[in-house]
């Protein structure tokens, strides 16, 4: 019987914040051109898998490429993330951030590159 009042006022409650807008996943993509390039110009070598998606989101596309060897045997190759934005007046941007591995699944950043068209 004693939570019988909790219930009615979580009940009460219930209501207004199915109202609250949903709070903007940490780490999601810029909502234009414009401010991916203002994020990207924070772009550093070295960052980690994590400082690049924090900073610029989930990329669209990625890459692996593995010097010819098979993935599972060698840390060494490269990864790319593609990221590609949508801005004012039908201007389109693409950036290409492309990884290192120290060792295995220990990515930094070695070089990123802008595509406008």
């Amino acid at each position: 019987m004693r939570s019988l009042p909790t219930l009615l006022v979580l009940a009460a409650l219930a209501p207004p914040l199915a109202w609250l807008p949903p709070a903007a996943a940490q780490g999601s993509a810029p909502q234009s051109l414009a401010q991916a390039e203002r994020n990207a110009v924070n772009l550093r070598q070295g960052m980690s898998l994590e400082e690049v998606q924090k900073l610029l989101g989930k990329p669209r596309r990625t890459a692996l490429k593995t010097n010819g060897l098979a993935a599972s045997d060698a840390p060494q190759g490269m990864l790319q993330w593609s990221y590609s934005w949508a801005g004012a007046s039908s201007s389109q941007g693409s950036l290409q951030v492309v990884f290192a591995a120290k060792a295995r699944e220990e990515w930094f950043v070695t070089s990123w590159e802008w595509a406008t068209y």
